[in-house]
C-alpha cells in the first residue's frame, strides 16, 4: 500500500534540478527533469552516505557531490565509479500542485 506524503510544491524545483526532502528520518532527492517529469531517489549516495541533492544534475544524471559517482536519477541505476550500488527510487505524482512520492 502506498504512503504518500507531499515533498514539496510543483514549483521548487527548477528544470534539470535537485532538492533534499527529509521526513520520518529518512532523506529523499526530488528531482523535476528538463520535460517537467519529477523523480525521488533515496538522498543519500550508496558510495559514503553523502546528500546528492548538493550534487550536479544533468541529462538524467545526478552526480555525487563527493566522489563524482554518478546515478541515473530515472532508475536509481548506478552509471559510473566509485558507486556501484544502485539509489532506490521512489513513486512520484503531481496532485494539486504538489509533488507526492511513496516514502513506504
Amino acid at each position: 500500500m502506498p504512503n504518500w506524503i507531499a515533498a514539496c510544491n510543483v514549483g521548487d524545483i527548477d528544470a534539470e534540478d535537485v532538492m533534499r526532502f527529509d521526513h520520518g528520518g529518512r532523506s529523499y532527492a526530488i528531482y523535476r527533469s528538463p520535460d517537467d517529469v519529477y523523480y525521488a531517489t533515496d538522498g543519500l549516495c550508496t558510495h559514503e552516505q553523502v546528500h546528492l541533492a548538493d550534487g550536479l544534475v544533468m541529462g538524467g544524471i545526478i552526480e555525487c557531490p563527493k566522489h563524482n559517482g554518478r546515478f541515473d536519477y530515472r532508475s536509481g541505476e548506478a552509471k559510473g565509479a566509485p558507486v556501484c550500488v544502485n539509489l532506490r527510487v521512489h513513486a512520484v505524482k503531481v496532485e494539486g500542485g504538489k509533488v507526492m512520492i511513496d516514502a513506504g
